[in-house]
């Protein structure tokens, strides 16, 4: 999706935004597909609910940040003298299911979301770019099959282990986005009905188990439980202050407790991978978010429950499940590259 068109800039360089719960990301990428400079400020904090929440109103904030993290990245990109700002194209990743019009119809992790219209914000904002606005997981997959870990592969799908669970999906080349723009969300595949409650509504999504919020879920439970001492006391002594984070911590590390609560969730990376594979049967999987910081104590649990679940596993040839190359920056640089060459495909089709 593109708004706005204007002249790329000359020297190749581009601008690439992600917007995340609880950061916005911005990265200048030069003609050689190198990460110039880098900016980040954190996501306005909604007011409904007092958390990372933001409908149409807040959204006009949103906005008004990305647009500070664009005049930052310009003054930081060394620009030729007699370049004009805006002749630097920039491209705006965005988590949620976004429509063919850049509107956000739904984000599951950043609640009341619904309804913010990117191209009608940031047309006034940006006036005079080029602007591309696509799915934050779309931009990743993009920067990852063009740039990182998946060059080469045809067939490919980037899962982020973040808050939550995006996806990206490449057939036979080319990132895929559905008949509405929808396609990769693949978090909210529902593998236990009977499951804990997930921010979508519904019960028993993938991310629930298998994301970095699924590992705070379940390493909260094991801590009041008693099993996790090491971690406990990394969060203050408070059980129930319990992240992600301080169980990756303990675990790499060497903490025996909290190496098993990992491999657990690692478990549940590859069952649905398993699933995933049963339906796309891509070559490779790549595996990116804050979750995937933990490395191969993760990732070595992921492949062995994979290779024992995924359908036909003797005959199928071997998948690839590899580390994003691009880190927390995948869908920034991603952006970035969809802005300079008009779209997802090149062409600025949408």
């Amino acid at each position: 999706m593109t708004s706005d068109a204007g002249s790329a800039a000359g020297d190749g360089v581009s601008l690439g935004i992600d917007i995340g719960g609880t950061k916005v990301l911005g990265v200048v990428l030069n003609a050689a597909d190198r990460v110039m400079a880098e900016s980040r400020v954190p996501t306005p904090r909604g007011r409904r609910g007092g958390g990372p929440a933001w409908g149409p109103e807040e959204g006009v904030e949103v906005a008004g940040v990305i647009a500070d993290v664009v005049a930052r990245l310009d003054a930081s990109s060394g620009s030729p003298a007699g370049r004009p700002a805006d002749a630097v194209p920039v491209g705006i990743g965005v988590p949620g299911m976004l429509d063919r019009q850049e509107r956000l119809l739904l984000s599951p992790n950043l609640s009341d979301a619904q309804g913010v219209d990117w191209r009608e914000l940031m047309r006034s904002r940006l006036a005079g770019r080029r602007v591309v606005i696509e799915n934050d997981a779309n931009l990743a997959v993009l920067a990852e099959h063009r740039l990182g870990a998946a060059r080469g592969y045809r067939h490919v799908v980037m899962v982020t282990l973040g808050t939550g669970i995006g996806g990206g999906v490449i057939v036979d080349g080319r990132v895929q986005v559905g008949a509405n723009g929808f396609c990769g969300e693949i978090g909210h595949m529902v593998v236990d009905p009977a499951g804990p409650p997930c921010p979508c509504g519904r019960r028993g999504c993938w991310e629930r188990f298998a994301s970095g919020g699924g590992l705070g879920l379940l390493a909260r439970e094991a801590a009041l439980a008693g099993t996790l001492p090491g971690v406990v006391a990394l969060a203050g002594g408070d059980p129930e202050g319990v992240r992600g984070e301080d169980v990756t911590a303990a675990a790499l590390s060497g903490d025996r407790d909290a190496r098993r609560v990992l491999e657990q969730v690692g478990w549940w990376v590859g069952f649905g991978l398993a699933n995933l594979a049963s339906v796309l049967d891509p070559e490779c999987f790549v595996i990116g978010g804050g979750l995937a910081s933990a490395g191969d104590l993760l990732l070595t649990a992921a492949r062995r429950a994979y290779s024992e679940l995924v359908l036909g596993g003797s005959v199928r040839p071997p998948t690839a499940i590899v580390p994003a190359q691009f880190g927390e920056r995948a869908g920034a640089v991603g952006a970035a590259w969809a802005a300079r060459h008009g779209g997802l495909w090149g062409t600025g089709e949408g």
